[in-house]
């Protein structure tokens, strides 16, 4: 199968029940996106697939051939690593507690920002829903949500990075 992550091409090939998730932690050793209920209830494991989020870990891989997927590895704005405004925003809020499930909170983040540069606090819950926090730092994670939506135009596309969620 061939599977662009983070914009570089793979050719690959997946065991036909293999998922998303154990494809990009295993094969492409892309350990952010998390495994913790194995069940798409958590949010853990969120990356975008063609600018859609999903859980990784219900996704087949095979399902996935030619597809484009963003992982949290990917939302840093260049190949040396700097943090994007998201993530810097998620710093300075404290939204990661323990920081298990910030990887699929930000990827989650990331495509809610880029299909409303400016949701209200209501829209940005509803948008989370899908990412649980055993931590309990939504209000922190909201905080950090909005910082980067009040930010100026110019920090808003910086954030999403050219990628656009349908």
């Amino acid at each position: 199968m061939r599977l662009t992550v983070n914009g570089r091409v793979h050719q690959l090939d997946a065991a036909p029940n293999s998922t998303l998730l154990e494809l990009l932690r295993d094969r492409l050793s892309l350990t952010g996106t998390k495994l913790v209920c194995d069940r798409g209830e958590c949010g853990a494991c969120t990356v975008q697939l063609d600018g859609e989020i999903v859980y990784s870990c219900l996704t087949l891989a095979a399902a996935c051939d030619g597809a484009s997927v963003l992982t949290v590895e990917g939302l840093s704005e260049s190949r040396d690593g700097a943090l994007s405004p998201l993530q810097q925003a998620f710093i300075a809020k404290d939204a990661a507690q323990c920081g298990f499930c910030t990887p699929g909170q930000l990827v989650a983040a990331h495509a809610l920002l880029a299909r409303n540069p400016h949701p209200t606090d209501d829209e940005i819950r509803a948008g989370m829903s899908g990412n649980l926090c055993r931590c309990g730092t939504y209000p922190k994670i909201i905080a950090a949500i909005r910082a980067v939506a009040d930010a100026e135009p110019d920090a808003e596309s910086a954030e999403t990075g050219g990628h656009h969620a349908a």
